[in-house]
């Protein structure tokens, strides 16, 4: 059974820990303490209270589409020559990097600055499990 820190809970969710404690004090997110009195918060508890968070943030102007694996934020990078480009989205806490063609990104006029949103649709996705 997986369990995390406080501090492991703030980086994945991109919070700070005190707001991962806060949220356990007024029962938004169980925890348990150890018998050195730290807290710790079981996997299956971790995965309910995500579930049970907002859709992450989508502008309106988006419209309706089938893709449900949509990140939204800020282009911070774009390299491109005559045929290709490569895009860098950060939307927090996720860095989402795309290759796609120079005139998709010419035709879209998107530039460094620019709200994008990534909509990830893929026939295979590799789960890895950090050791």
């Amino acid at each position: 059974m997986a369990r995390y820190a406080p501090a492991e809970v703030a980086e994945l969710m991109g919070v700070s820990a005190d707001t991962v404690r806060r949220w356990c004090d007024e029962g938004r997110l169980q925890s348990n303490r150890t018998k050195g009195g730290h807290r710790s918060i079981d996997g299956k508890e971790l995965a309910r209270h995500l579930r049970e968070q907002d859709k992450a943030f989508e502008p309106t102007s988006v419209f309706g589409q089938s893709a449900r694996n949509r990140l939204t934020g800020i282009v911070t990078r774009i390299q491109s020559d005559k045929i290709t480009a490569v895009v860098e989205i950060h939307a927090p806490p996720y860095r989402i990097v795309s290759l796609m063609t120079r005139e998709a990104i010419d035709e879209l006029d998107l530039q460094v600055g620019d709200l994008a949103t990534a909509a990830v649709k893929a026939t295979n996705v590799i789960v890895e499990i950090p050791r």
